[in-house]
């Protein structure tokens, strides 16, 4: 499959709005390694991100090869089955809304299934003033993940490894300035990318004034 990508163009006809709308969350992925000329690419429209002063604060990690894999997620699991312990309780329920277990069941599949993601993308940044410059990167790590679903790749959004975060972010080599905000697993997916369910944005939207009388929570 990926002798036969063209780097260049693959991902560039996608409309945005489009991109946009169907980008969501992929946690059921296949082991087939990603070409690096494609992880480039992806963290290449990461830098194209706002950030104050245009410091572009963002750097990427990528961790392909399959022991360090194991090694985050070996203390990723554990971590993340506490995290869930709650929620896998509350969905033996009769009444829980089933979208939320298939959610849940997504989520589960990739901690189990973790180290055969084959891209454990780590974001990280440098800080300002002693704090994470997060207004620039989340939008930095929302371009990676809006050009993985421009370029085929499966991705999803997790900080759950901030609970070993000072270890990992050692690990990584990186300075005690530039600490991680967020692991994106990618590969290519075993699902389909599609429109997530949304409320209407006319139950958010407001002009001029919020309207309780018209939240729809």
């Amino acid at each position: 499959m990926a002798d036969a990508l063209d780097m260049e163009t693959l991902g560039e006809e996608l409309p945005l709005l489009e991109g946009i709308r169907t980008a969501r969350a992929i946690r059921r992925l296949r082991p087939d390694p990603v070409p690096p000329a494609l992880i480039r690419k992806v963290c290449e429209a990461g830098t194209f991100a706002p950030s104050g002063g245009n410091r572009q604060p963002w750097k990427f990690i990528a961790v392909t090869d399959p022991e360090r894999r194991r090694w985050v997620a070996d203390r990723y699991r554990p971590m993340f089955r506490e995290y869930i312990a709650d929620a896998v309780e509350a969905a033996r329920d009769p009444a829980f809304p089933e979208s939320r277990r298939r959610m849940q069941r997504a989520a589960i599949h990739l901690a189990e299934h973790l180290h055969e993601a084959p891209v454990h993308l780590f974001v990280a940044g440098w800080t300002r003033r002693g704090q994470p410059q997060l207004q620039a990167l989340m939008p930095c790590v929302m371009n990676v993940l809006l050009a993985c679903r421009a370029v085929g790749l499966g991705a999803s959004l997790t900080t759950l490894h901030r609970n070993f975060g000072a270890e990992c972010d050692a690990w990584l080599n990186l300075p005690e300035n530039c600490p991680t905000c967020a692991l994106l697993p990618i590969g290519w997916p075993l699902g389909r990318y599609g429109r997530p369910p949304r409320k209407s944005v006319d139950e958010c939207l407001f002009f001029e004034r919020y309207d309780p009388a018209r939240d729809g929570r």
